[in-house]
């Protein structure tokens, strides 16, 4: 596996960082989609495991999706030996309660992780309290993440603002790709000509006679390896209703096999804000509140609780700070088939519908990074569509 020169610099940084003693606790690795972060860190582990054999490593990333695509990489790449792990940081730091019927009540933090290195994927999205469980077993962590990306929802912590290692220069594998042109057009200018870029990755303007067809037939073949992004609430309501409709949903009311998402982290139960999940039961049960038994995409087991009615179809996120009542009620979601690009970080889909809106009070920064976290979502096909 042929390393560029950056990737090289990288590689004896990371490894120098490795054998001294007296290290830091972490070090963070970024790099722009297309870079070749996960080789990196493929050759990293590979060279670490011919220097102490018994090294044991805990890959790890925020959401199941992105776990799995780090583990098919690494194993492409011969790179996860006996005694490495990978899967979610959720999953790696905290055990689960269960019930007497074995469903889950609750998530405790482990009292220990017998690993000698932890190695987080899409660090980008990992919060203060989330990082601050991951530092307190005192093992060596190197952080990896996109720091072209948005900052995680909320708070002002953002472990990729400043990475002491960078990779920007594209590896020549990913020249071609036409979703990683894209992406360049999104964080270098925030202007993506409106064209066809390649097989899948077309940018459409809505004048063009062409782009409401396209963008109805897209919406309606609306599947679950599809997200369909935006930035405006008005608009994600807007879109969800019409999506729900194709699919023969009636009303307003979540129904079984409704796709929602979470708006609230719940740590206890072990649901965080942008999990998707697949309504499996739900019923009305007190006032205001359903009983709601959900599929999350990131857990083997159910999600068991209640969840608030009003939340559905609403425009803003209910605020439960100042009613700490019906905080510790139940929880928030809302139909997941479209969300705004904030709740999409961290995850990602085989084809991306992305419908470019930006607040007026949006920096040239920060539109950059919105419009570059949309797109990188996209691993196979990525439409646009602009005004």
């Amino acid at each position: 596996m042929e390393l560029s020169e950056d990737q090289k610099k990288a590689l004896d940084r990371l490894l120098e960082w490795s054998r001294d003693q007296a290290r830091s606790r972490y070090i963070t690795l970024g790099g722009y989609a297309g870079t070749g972060k996960t080789t990196l860190i493929a050759v990293f582990r590979r060279e670490a495991a011919r220097l102490a054999p018994k090294f044991r490593v805990a890959f790890c990333s925020y959401t199941g999706r992105a776990a799995q695509h780090l583990k098919n990489k690494l194993k492409e790449a011969g790179a996860v030996f006996p005694g490495d792990t990978v899967g979610t940081i959720h999953g790696l730091i905290y055990d689960p309660q269960e019930s007497g019927d074995g469903r889950i009540t609750g998530w405790n933090r482990k009292d220990l992780l017998e690993r000698d290195l932890v190695i987080v994927d899409e660090a980008s999205m990992v919060d203060g309290v989330l990082w601050n469980d991951l530092l307190s077993y005192n093992i060596p962590v190197i952080a990896v993440g996109d720091h072209g990306q948005l900052p995680p929802i909320g708070g002002e912590f953002n472990l990729m603002a400043s990475p002491e290692i960078m990779l920007n220069r594209i590896h020549r594998q990913a020249e071609g790709d036409p979703i990683i042109e894209v992406s360049r057009h999104a964080r270098e200018t925030g202007l993506v000509p409106p064209r066809r870029y390649g097989p899948g990755a077309v940018k459409y303007l809505m004048d063009d006679p062409d782009a409401q067809e396209r963008s109805g037939e897209l919406l309606q073949s609306y599947s679950g390896d599809t997200l369909i992004l935006c930035g405006y609430n008005s608009t994600r309501v807007k879109l969800n209703r019409f999506i729900r409709g194709s699919l023969g949903f009636e009303g307003e009311t979540p129904a079984r096999n409704d796709r929602v998402i979470c708006l609230r982290n719940n740590r206890k139960k072990g649901i965080f804000n942008g999990m998707l999940g697949t309504i499996l039961e739900i019923a009305p049960d007190r006032e205001g509140w359903y009983a709601a038994r959900i599929q999350m995409d990131e857990r083997e087991k159910p999600y068991d609780g209640l969840i608030y009615a009003a939340q559905f179809g609403a425009r803003e996120a209910v605020n439960f700070t100042a009613d700490r009542r019906n905080a510790a009620e139940g929880d928030l979601f809302d139909f997941g088939y479209a969300m705004t690009v904030h709740k999409a970080q961290g995850g990602q889909a085989r084809r991306v519908v992305l419908f470019e809106e930006r607040f007026p009070k949006m920096t040239d920064d920060m539109w950059r990074r919105w419009l570059y976290t949309g797109v990188t979502r996209a691993e196979e096909e990525l439409y646009l569509f602009c005004s």
